[in-house]
């Protein structure tokens, strides 16, 4: 406190601007807190969204399976967004619908709909670290990244994709997460992952992936493709958007868990 005083003293003396005073020393994990609230911050305001999403899951002889989903979000005010996914195709997963219910704090929910039986699945927090409808990513990837969820540390600045980012680790509170660990490229300017390595619970390389295909709706920047490549199974999975738009009118009340028979 001392110090600062100096130097404020010091510069008042001195004629110096405020600006070149030196400012106190941020920690890797304040700067990692930090950057991840500001993209959270640069995210906000899309009140809803709809799109079409295909889903391509590839094994490990390069056999492709192809699956187009109907994808509706609400932005959360006091707590984490809500989504819904619905499969149209093919007939044999036709009238799917998974609902994530993102929750800053605490377990998310999360219900999966199966039309071959007419019942709703509550999915339990033990196994949200489970494979997606045989995809290469997990329940606990189809919730919203509420900053809450995760512990940062800034690790550098770098370079990924040809793209500018902050690289940064960040560890999951929840300990039901399958992750020990992930490392995230965020992109300086679309303030949206570039690259994330997700970590096993024994901090083994699991999987990555790779978003492209930014573009940009109004002010905000969305991920046109997520590819992810699973480097133990060497199994892959790809997600492709087309058709988003962002205010769409949408019924709140459809993202209730109760209306997922209808």
């Amino acid at each position: 406190m001392k110090k600062r005083v100096l130097l404020a003293t010091l510069a008042l003396t001195f004629g110096l601007a405020p600006e070149v005073m030196p400012a106190a020393a941020e920690s890797p994990e304040d700067k990692g807190l930090r950057l991840a609230r500001e993209a959270d911050k640069a995210n906000e305001g899309f009140v809803t969204e709809r799109a079409a999403m295909t889903m391509d899951l590839i094994n490990a002889h390069g056999d492709t399976t192809n699956r187009k989903v109907a994808i509706e979000t609400l932005e959360g005010k006091d707590d984490g967004d809500r989504s819904k996914a619905t499969f149209e195709w093919p007939a044999d997963v036709n009238g799917t619908k998974m609902l994530t219910w993102t929750h800053k704090k605490g377990d998310d929910d999360q219900w999966l709909y199966l039309p071959a039986v007419k019942r709703v699945k509550r999915i339990s927090s033990n196994n949200k670290s489970g494979s997606f409808m045989g995809s290469e990513f997990a329940y606990e990837d189809l919730a919203s990244q509420e900053v809450e969820k995760y512990t940062y540390k800034f690790l550098a600045d770098a370079t990924v994709e040809g793209r500018d980012c902050h690289q940064i680790e960040r560890v999951p509170v929840d300990k039901n997460s399958g992750y020990k660990r992930q490392i995230v490229w965020m992109d300086k300017e679309y303030r949206q992952p570039i690259r994330i390595d997700y970590y096993d619970r024994k901090s083994e390389l699991l999987k990555t992936a790779i978003f492209s295909g930014h573009q940009k709706f109004g002010t905000l920047w969305r991920v046109g493709k997520i590819a992810v490549g699973n480097v133990q199974t060497k199994k892959r999975s790809v997600l492709i958007w087309t058709h988003r738009e962002l205010g769409a009118k949408l019924d709140a009340a459809s993202f209730a868990h109760t209306s997922l028979e209808d």
